[in-house]
């Protein structure tokens, strides 16, 4: 039975039974409170949470997981059975093959009893999201925010991968996660905003990224999740959009607005990535979106 179905089932079946309780004068039966949601998360740094700590002791220290990242949230908050998988700097290959020495491939975590699954995937694939903060950071530090350096070298280059080879990546890792838990409600979250959609006073200085390629880069953070977007409605999966609510809460932003820690001057001991108000936002997102909790 799919995830909202049986959520609704669920409610009820213990609105029943609470009724009768009522009416016989005794409490419900605590047989009757429902089996705990079989939750597998996968997915790269942004569902790990790399770089909030305190850091999860069950996970290598390579993934740089931490326990108050969105999976564990979600768990708290729905009473599910949890099995984090989750591993900074993961790929799609990563779901099939080993990251590091130790690390299982993440699928390996799916059965078919699992009843959801959440994640983030493809701003790894290629390197393409990391090559073009980290060039345009470099370009941008060259002409001191200046001008368009890295849109005018590297053009089209980062969009042309992600639909090229980014996006049937996701496309067939969210069919293999349908054919290992073919009763899981699958969630797959969007990126929350790293920049803003245009330059903004200051933020050269966190961000070392010339004016230009402030809007470059927006539009190739859109680009990415409009892949994800379209994967997920190839393959029956949820599309968590992270886009509106995450407008404002950039790593632009003012500390205590920001969700995501700029590259420089940030609190995060992994920059350019969500901080602990960032993962609760996308906990809060993916439940409103899942109905949970």
């Amino acid at each position: 039975m799919p995830l909202r179905a049986k959520n609704r089932a669920l409610s009820v079946v213990l609105a029943t039974v609470g009724t009768a309780a009522l009416v016989l004068g005794t409490a419900a039966p605590a047989g009757a409170s429902a089996e705990p949601l079989n939750y597998v998360a996968l997915g790269d740094s942004y569902s790990a949470g790399s770089g909030v700590l305190p850091l999860d002791p069950e996970a290598s220290l390579l993934c740089a997981r931490t326990t108050r990242n969105y999976p564990h949230l979600l768990a708290a908050r729905t009473g599910a059975d949890l099995r984090d998988v989750t591993c900074g700097g993961a790929k799609t290959e990563h779901f099939t093959q080993a990251q590091y020495p130790g690390v299982a491939p993440q699928f390996d975590a799916l059965g078919s009893d699992t009843d959801l699954v959440t994640l983030t995937i493809g701003g790894n694939d290629n390197n393409t999201f990391i090559s073009a903060i980290l060039a345009c950071g470099a370009l941008g530090t060259l002409t001191v925010g200046q001008g368009s350096p890295c849109k005018d070298t590297y053009g089209s280059r980062f969009s042309d991968e992600i639909a090229e080879t980014t996006y049937p990546a996701i496309r067939t890792a969210l069919n293999e996660i349908r054919a290992r838990s073919p009763k899981a409600e699958i969630a797959i979250l969007g990126y929350p905003w790293i920049l803003p959609e245009r330059a903004v006073p200051g933020c050269f200085l966190k961000m070392p990224v010339a004016k230009g390629d402030v809007p470059y880069l927006h539009e190739l953070q859109t680009d990415l999740n409009a892949a994800v977007e379209k994967a997920a409605g190839d393959t029956g999966a949820t599309f968590v959009d992270m886009a509106e609510v995450s407008k404002g809460h950039d790593a632009c932003s003012p500390m205590g607005t920001r969700w995501i820690e700029p590259l420089l001057f940030g609190t995060n001991i992994v920059p350019v990535h969500p901080n602990a108000a960032g993962e609760a936002a996308m906990a809060d997102r993916a439940a409103a979106v899942l109905n949970l909790g």
